[in-house]
């Protein structure tokens, strides 16, 4: 199954999540082999997800996602019936938002390269991930725009770049090239390459054009291919330094790296940008997914509606 992941290309990340939910669905029944076993089973497996380890909806959604893989594609007994399955519940939640103070009281209280990091996933609307996967060659300082590659659902993007990183940013990639240089003068210098390209053009893969904008501080052994190289920055040290920055600004919300990405949204809704607009350098395939953000506004929608309590006052 593995094989099968990593020939589609699909994410590290993926493949040992889709993995580990073969693993757990093999053990599930009894450790029998899963061409013994069909629909029923299926549904049964997930049922008991969502009825007895009371899942997510995501969750349910992903191990549901990795079993169809499992047979489809790698035993190639396709499954097409899942009329069974107890569906986990999926909550309609508003995202939290920050106001502008707090977003200028969280960064304030961040430093190195999370603050930078924290800036972009505010100033450019940015996912987690899609900040830490930046290449060199994706900030363009010419036309002040970011290129996200293969974002969610596999999709690039443009999006803007804020003036006001621009003087940090430009002083950080210069530490950046000096760590290279000197990655490259041990005998490194080596980052994780796309397969396609990795086969094609190995030389890029020491080049500065491919190198992480956010570097992680030492060098790790690929799990992959075996080789040492230099990761990019981990998301838990982005994640774990704002949710302290959260903490000491004194800040009253579950904030987290996301809510940076949802204020980014709202406060531009605010100033009058129209929602397609916004959709685009969100990255959202469907409007409907960024009009949540409308709700979050402290106007009914925008339409500048007062409760009777304030005429009263």
């Amino acid at each position: 199954m593995a094989g099968a992941l990593r020939a589609l290309h699909y994410s590290l990340r993926t493949e040992r999540a889709y993995v580990d939910w073969a693993r757990r669905y093999i053990l599930f029944h009894g450790k029998r082999h899963p061409q013994e076993l069909g629909s029923d089973h299926v549904n049964r497996f997930l049922t008991h997800l969502a009825v007895e380890g009371k899942v997510a909806a995501s969750t349910q959604n992903q191990a549901l996602a990795a079993l169809l893989f499992l047979y489809g594609e790698v035993l190639k007994m396709p499954l097409p019936d899942t009329g069974g399955l107890v569906r986990a519940k999926k909550p309609r939640r508003l995202p939290t938002v920050l106001t502008r103070e707090e977003v200028y009281r969280l960064l304030s209280r961040l430093g190195g390269p999370q603050k930078l990091a924290a800036t972009l996933l505010y100033g450019a609307g940015l996912r987690l991930l899609e900040v830490l996967r930046l290449r060199i060659k994706d900030v363009d300082f010419g036309l002040g725009q970011l290129v996200v590659r293969d974002g969610k659902g596999q999709k690039d993007r443009v999006t803007m770049f804020p003036e006001a990183a621009r003087g940090a940013l430009s002083l950080h990639i210069s530490d950046v090239r000096q760590l290279h240089a000197r990655d490259l003068k041990e005998g490194f210098g080596r980052v994780w390459l796309p397969d396609a390209l990795a086969r094609k053009a190995r030389d890029a893969a020491f080049s500065w054009s491919w190198q992480w904008v956010f570097p992680a501080a030492s060098r790790s052994i690929d799990p992959r291919s075996g080789r040492e190289m230099r990761h990019h920055l981990h998301e838990t040290l982005l994640q774990r330094a704002v949710h302290n920055a959260v903490v000491a600004a004194g800040i009253a919300k579950p904030a987290s790296c996301h809510t940076l990405r949802h204020s980014f949204a709202t406060h531009l809704l605010e100033d009058g940008y129209d929602i397609r607009t916004i959709q685009e350098l969100l990255g959202h395939s469907d409007v409907s997914t960024t009009m949540i953000y409308t709700h979050v506004l402290n106007k009914s929608g925008g339409r500048g509606v007062r409760s009777p309590l304030d005429r009263m006052v």
